[in-house]
């Protein structure tokens, strides 16, 4: 669908739209200021559920936003911080007595007092109603509570979120350094691996990390769940779910109940392993299809092994703490075994797993949703082992996570919790300098009005899944907390326009979940946004990320004494070629190819080369290269590793090594803008000579060494 040119905004058109936090302009990588399209703003006003498509729409949807909050007694959350008051207006009819207290999450109460008279009454829906403010006491705990108020006999209550000033496992960080390697954790094979790495090479990768090399963490892909049997969507950015994991990770000789299997049986189990061991030497592509097909017909003999009653009650007890997401998910998931995504059964009850068609199936399908809801815990216990294998090698935070911007159109997250996306729209970034046609990411956004009347409950959920057993978590695009650019369905990356969030509560919960859990946060600030957010992150105690090639300061390399400490620092990242492959410039070689550029492919090159020069000529100011003309001429090692010693002179309290370049790989593992046009996210890990390199080689590979030792010791911690 491209959006007609339409004639411009009427004057109530943008009001509307700005009053529900869409913007009608934005200013893009280049500096200019762009109007958003007539047609663009009343599609999203139309995804937020405002009408917008007559001037009339336009007029009664702004008479209906400005008497919706007079409606309701109590507001549909309050997010605040701790050790603060908080002001929370209290609607009801004039003349009525309002009685407010709050029940905290360890039972006790509270008492919320009006602060000052009654507003003068306006008229809604026929009947006088005024506004009081009452105000939410200082000194409640952290957590979640529930706020409720009385007015004769009508009734309210909303959630009350208390949330950390500041996020105190960042705070701890202040004065030291961790360093850490950012590995595609699919990419990371062992002897051991089905053909795909899994949660038990993590654990050795972050052992072997950990304890021979001083690593203070591991930085790995999202781990989120994809489609619940093959083929499966291979960008781990665009996972069915995001509070699921995905069991094409499991390390099933690890599952206690495959010591069990009878002989005919594990028989099979072996069979299926040997095929796939060949496959964790094959350099140039990963087959997840195959592997993953292998491992659930492993996964469903072992399933068949009776539990002990200690693991059954675990894994009992697991689902009950899981909830009616964990049932929701599976029921998901076996009904997507019966019927694929286009299936005309997902229409015939709109209403997701509330629905009858859904209450149908969970009778006829309880055996595969407790296989799937099983598959769950699996990971749940892998994952647990892995955290503990990276904290007893001796990390100080462990595992990473990295959170997904969203989910698939057709997966079970956009299924489950529909109520609180919004339809007809997908989410991505505007046309910038290294994507100048923009992105479109295929994925549904949260619904902003909808999302703060449930009270977070989904946010919340899925942090939690997430940090159950994490050392920290990395927010890919946390700029999506504040605003996110949403574009019609259908309509090209740049027809679109930023949708603004409460990031004061999205953050904030962020923050809390992160604390209870003893997790730092990472959030990934690159690409346009506003300058005040990064200030804003770093006051709440979230990290920010720079990549050595992004940081410029009056078109010069930023000097290292002025990257920011709260920040995770590395010299690239999972959408830049490894080092090697961006000093030979395959990023310009690849986009030209792709049809990619935005200018012709010279001016890019000559473009990237100034850059490139440019910084090393920083890395030559600074003793990191020798002079030009010195013979003999650096080798690209060891220019690498000259560039990770420059991120090394940063006050930054993380370094981030990217795997690749520890290894002397070159390929890009994804390439924005393209799905198979490139083959994304299906790059083994391999050396420069092209041989693939497993985790049983990490220990005695020199080029692995020598990049840890020009970090630790050429540039010690601050």
């Amino acid at each position: 669908m491209e959006l007609e040119p339409t004639d411009l905004p009427s004057s109530a058109l943008l009001e509307l739209a700005r009053s529900l936090g869409v913007d009608t302009s934005f200013t893009g990588w280049d500096g200019a200021s762009r109007a958003v399209d007539v047609g663009t703003l009343r599609e999203v006003l139309g995804a937020l559920g405002v009408p917008a498509g007559t001037p009339a729409e336009v007029e009664a949807s702004l008479t209906e936003q400005g008497l919706a909050p007079w409606r309701r007694l109590l507001p549909p959350v309050v997010v605040l911080r701790e050790g603060g008051e908080a002001a929370v207006p209290v609607h009801a009819g004039a003349g009525s007595t309002v009685l407010a207290w709050i029940i905290a999450e360890d039972g006790t109460r509270h008492e919320v007092s009006q602060q000052g008279a009654w507003e003068q009454p306006r008229t809604v829906d026929g009947r006088p109603t005024s506004r009081a403010t009452f105000l939410i006491p200082a000194g409640l705990p952290l957590g979640w509570h529930t706020l409720h108020a009385q007015c004769g006999d009508r009734a309210a209550h909303c959630a009350l979120v208390v949330t950390p000033r500041v996020l105190e496992t960042t705070r701890k960080l202040a004065g030291h350094r961790d360093w850490g390697l950012m590995a595609q954790l699919y990419s990371v094979r062992s002897s051991r691996s089905w053909g795909i790495g899994d949660f038990a090479d993590l654990a050795d990768l972050a052992t072997i990390s950990g304890a021979q090399y001083g690593a203070g963490f591991v930085l790995v892909n999202p781990l989120h769940a994809s489609e619940p049997a093959p083929p499966v969507e291979p960008s781990p950015y665009l996972p069915s779910s995001r509070r699921f994991f995905h069991p094409l990770y499991i390390r099933v000789e690890d599952v206690p109940e495959y010591a069990y299997l009878e002989p005919a049986a594990r028989a099979v189990v072996e069979s299926l392993a040997g095929r796939q061991h060949p496959a964790n030497l094959e350099p140039d592509h990963l087959d997840r299809d195959s592997a993953y097909a292998a491992k659930l017909t492993a996964l469903e003999a072992v399933h068949r092994v009776r539990r002990s009653p200690a693991r059954a009650h675990r894994f009992e007890e697991f689902c009950a703490e899981q909830g009616q997401g964990l049932a929701d998910f599976a029921l998901w998931c076996a009904l997507s075994e019966l019927f694929p995504a286009d299936a005309p059964e997902w229409s015939i009850e709109p209403r997701g797993p509330r629905g009858p068609f859904a209450a149908e199936h969970r009778e006829q399908l309880a055996e595969r949703i407790e296989f799937h809801s099983w598959l769950q815990w699996l990971c749940d216990q892998q994952l647990e082992t892995a955290q503990r294998a990276a904290t007893d090698a001796g990390m100080a935070i462990g595992i990473v996570h990295d959170l997904a911007v969203g989910v698939q159109f057709t997966g079970s997250d956009a299924w489950t919790l529909q109520g609180v996306l919004a339809p007809g729209m997908t989410v991505g970034a505007p046309p910038d300098m290294f994507n100048q046609q923009g992105q479109n990411w295929s994925q549904p956004p949260w619904h902003p009005g909808r999302l703060a009347e449930s009270g977070y409950t989904a946010y919340r959920d899925m942090l939690r899944s997430i940090l159950h057993h994490a050392g920290g978590i990395r927010v890919d695009h946390i700029l999506g907390l504040f605003r996110l650019w949403w574009i019609p369905v259908g309509a090209g990356p740049g027809e679109g326009t930023y949708v603004h969030y409460d990031h004061e509560a999205l953050i904030g919960i962020l923050a809390l979940e992160a604390q209870r859990a003893g997790a730092v946060v990472i959030g990934e600030d690159l690409g346009v946004f506003e300058p005040w957010v990064r200030d804003y992150l770093a006051e709440r105690g979230i990290f920010g990320t720079s990549i050595l090639w992004f940081e410029r300061e009056n078109d010069v390399p930023l000097a290292p004494d002025r990257y920011r400490q709260a920040c995770l620092t590395s010299v690239n990242t999972h959408d830049l070629p490894p080092t090697a492959g961006y000093l030979a410039g395959d990023h310009v070689d690849l986009r030209e190819s792709l049809g990619l550029l935005g200018r012709p492919v010279d001016e890019e090159r000559a473009a990237d080369l100034a850059e490139q020069s440019a910084m090393l000529v920083a890395l030559r100011e600074r003793g990191l290269l020798p002079p030009v003309g010195t013979e003999p001429a650096p080798t690209v090692q060891e220019t690498v590793e000259a560039l990770y010693t420059y991120t090394a002179l940063t006050p930054s309290s993380l370094l981030g090594v990217a795997l690749v370049d520890a290894v002397g790989e070159r390929r890009t593992q994804n390439q924005p803008g393209t799905t198979n046009e490139y083959p994304n996210w299906r790059i083994p890990l391999a050396g420069p000579d092209g041989t693939a390199v497993l985790i049983d080689d990490l220990p005695a590979n020199a080029r692995f060494a020598a990049l840890v030792e020009a970090i630790r010791v050429r540039a010690p911690r601050p």
